[in-house]
This record gives structure tokens, sequence and C-alpha cells, in this order.
């Protein structure tokens, strides 16, 4: 049977007068890792426990692996995989009992389940783990045995929501190898995550939510041919400067979405305008602390979809007073 992996239309919903999700559309194709990004409160989680059937739609429709997350629930979950950021883990069991019980539950049988655990164990480097204690695990390690549970039955379709969320550098690495051998044996992915280099890194294609719509889709490399000029980025070394140098830079692009402390637009004429901007910057007297200029990313991409960064420090979120023009 040939379906879609992940459809929905006009998906929404709705929390008395909030609508976290607001008719949205997503198809996902077979075989793909398609990335879900947005900040915290934009409806990207609740977008994935409609999908996964922990929550039901308010509107619209939605079919998993084939089948209606509504009408059929249950074949949903025997279908799919999932591996949520707050999955709760029972820490007086072992990996090896838990495994275990899910391969049970799944209706394997005590011996296939024994088979099916110790595979995963060590598909994801927990062997030597395998009869400790969960609650004795680090964060890491109990990322990497929530995905064994999520694969414990071979899914056709693997929901992963923020993965490597508070894992280090090597470990994150770990899973996003893990992640592209899944999809190359012919799992698809739907991928969740605040993180713009995991995206780009593993998706195929990517769709940014905000305010619970969907303002961007599309393949990372397109999205970023849209966004067209790249980003000059400059820190000003004396913030009494700050005034004369938005003014100078007013006039080689639009603003951009910056960090605290810097200014950010899209360079018109790109590198050939560099020493341009050096100079009227010199010739105003503005001290330069730090100029870089990089070609679109995917931060770039989600700045200028939402009007905000996604990564970062704190502040963000919040835009600079004088990274963009007064409405």
């Amino acid at each position: 049977m040939t379906y879609k992996p992940v459809e929905a239309y006009g998906l929404e919903r709705r929390f008395g007068d909030l609508r976290a999700v607001d008719g949205i559309d997503l198809v996902v194709e077979q075989g793909e890792i398609f990335g879900f990004l947005g900040p915290n409160g934009a409806g990207k989680s609740t977008t994935v426990r409609m999908l996964v059937t922990l929550l039901k739609p308010t509107g619209g429709t939605a079919r998993v692996a084939g089948y209606d997350v509504i009408k059929d629930p249950n074949m949903v979950r025997r279908s799919i995989g999932v591996a949520l950021q707050d999955a709760a883990i029972d820490p007086l069991m072992t990996g090896n009992e838990l495994l275990k019980l899910q391969a049970i539950l799944h209706g394997l049988g005590s011996k296939d389940a024994t088979g099916r655990s110790g595979e995963l164990l060590e598909r994801v480097g927990l062997t030597g783990a395998g009869d400790r204690r969960i609650g004795q695990y680090s964060g890491g390690m109990k990322r990497r045995l929530d995905l064994a549970l999520a694969l414990i039955h071979r899914p056709s379709v693997l929901f992963l929501d923020e993965p490597t969320t508070g894992l280090d550098p090597t470990s994150r690495q770990s899973m996003w190898e893990e992640v592209r051998t899944l999809n190359k044996e012919g799992t698809t992915v739907f991928l969740t995550t605040q993180y713009l280099e995991e995206a780009d890194q593993l998706a195929g294609r990517i769709a940014i939510i905000d305010g619970g719509k969907i303002v961007r889709q599309g393949d990372p490399a397109d999205l970023k041919d849209e966004v067209g000029d790249p980003t000059l980025r400059i820190e000003i070394g004396d913030e009494i400067m700050l005034d004369t140098a938005k003014a100078v830079l007013s006039t080689f692009g639009e603003w951009r979405p910056a960090r605290h402390g810097r200014l950010a637009i899209g360079l018109s004429g790109g590198a050939t305008r560099l020493a341009d901007v050096v100079r009227s910057l010199d010739a105003q007297g503005v001290p330069v602390a730090h100029i870089e200029l990089d070609t679109p990313s995917l931060d770039d991409v989600f700045s200028d979809a939402t009007g905000r960064r996604l990564e970062g420090d704190e502040d963000d979120d919040e835009l600079d007073e004088g990274s963009v023009e007064e409405p």
C-alpha cells in the first residue's frame, strides 16, 4: 500500500480561545528526514502530540503511516516509534528490563524480546549498562535508551522530539549518525528541534512553525537562497556611536534581527560592498569591535520568517532596538 508517512491538512488545536495550532498543512514523504522547527510555545510540541495520538485535534485531518489519527489511533501507535523529550522512564528498572517489557507490550514473544533488546542496546551503545538501573544513567544515556525503546517494534515512521537537547557535542554527533543510519535503512524520521545546525545537518526538508502557523517550508538550500543577500553583523566598540552606526548601515541594506549588542543587515551587493561599509564607518569615526559576513543560513531563514532568532543567548528572542526599521 502506498501512503504518505505523515499528512495533515487544516490541522488545528484549540485550548479555549487559544489556537495553539492554527490550520497547518504538512506532508512528509516516504524515506525522508523532515525537520520541524520553532521556538517554545510556537505549537511544535502540540502538533507532534496530535500526530502521535496523544492529543486529539479540534479541527482538520491528519493521517500517519496511512491511518487516520482520530479514527484509527491504535493502528497509528502500532506503526510509529516515538521518543519524546519528556518521556517518563522508570528509574528503578534496568535498561534490559524496560526494553523487554516494551517488546512484550508490542506483541513480541519472550525469546524475540530478549534478542531484540540486546540488539538495540548494542546499537545505541548501552550494552555495558544494560543491567544497571536507569536512575544511574546520565542524560545522554537516557536519550539513547529512549531511542532504543522507540525502535523496539521496527516502526516505519519515527518521531524524535528534540533528541539531542542537553547532550554534549560528542553525544550529539553520535545521535546524528544513528538518525542518518536509521533513515538509510528506510525509516522515515519526523524530527522536531530548536537547533538549526541539527536541522541543517539532517533534514532534507523543513517546516518552521510560529504562532501556530507554518511560516516557511521547503528544502533548506532553497530556503537559504530565498533569503538573498548575505548577512553583515557588526559589533560597535562604543555605544555612544550606535546611532551613527545605524545611520551608516541603513544605506547598505535592510535590517535583520541580531543578537543583543550587535547590528545586522542584509548587505546589498554582498562581499563586494564590505570595504565600502568599513570605509563609511571609519569616516564617521565609528569604532568596530567585530565584523563578519555570513552567507544565508537557516538562522537567517528563521529570522526572515519570524522576525527573530531561534538560537543564542536569552536576548536573541528579542530584537535589538536598532536591528530593524521602525514601523
